[in-house]
């Protein structure tokens, strides 16, 4: 094969994987979740070379917690390619959930051999962001939600 036919074949197969991953540019910005007695913001950032950066920050009874998160290509993915959802809850060791369904403004992030949660739901719908995880825990269902709003960066809840 020749360089030439080597490198259009490479250029062929970047073009037609970056078109077949799907556009999460729907969760870039500040969202603003201030129910249940708790403050939560989650961060995401804009798009760049396929991969988003984001942190939530929650505030409960005046104690803080954290978490970093990304969605980019996954980690020892092989030829076959995938995206992935990266979390740190707490700034602890990535735990990746692959990335298993997708669809105008809604994608699902499943990694069954985490503890909890296994699956990881976001669904926007005009300036709502819903956020879902679930899972098993010790052999019990349980999940948790957060309905954010669109916000202005560093908006905080009411007092």
């Amino acid at each position: 094969m020749s360089v030439l036919t080597a490198l259009m074949a490479a250029a062929l197969l970047q073009a037609t994987s970056a078109s077949t991953a799907p556009d999460l540019s729907w969760l870039a910005g500040y969202w603003l979740d201030c129910s249940g007695g708790r403050e939560a913001s989650e961060t995401w950032s804009d798009l760049r070379a396929g991969l988003l950066v984001g942190h939530t920050v929650t505030v409960r009874n005046g104690r803080s917690g954290f978490e970093f998160a990304r969605i980019g290509p996954m980690p020892d993915a092989g030829p076959e390619g995938g995206l992935a959802y990266v979390a740190q809850p707490g700034g602890a060791a990535p735990t990746s959930f692959r990335l298993i369904e997708s669809g105008p403004q809604r994608v699902v992030f499943a990694n069954p051999a985490n503890d909890f949660p296994h699956r990881i739901i976001y669904s926007r719908t005009g300036d709502v962001l819903a956020a879902r995880i679930e899972g098993a825990d010790d052999d019990e269902t349980r999940s948790a939600e957060w309905t954010f709003n669109k916000a202005q960066l560093n908006a905080r809840c009411p007092s």
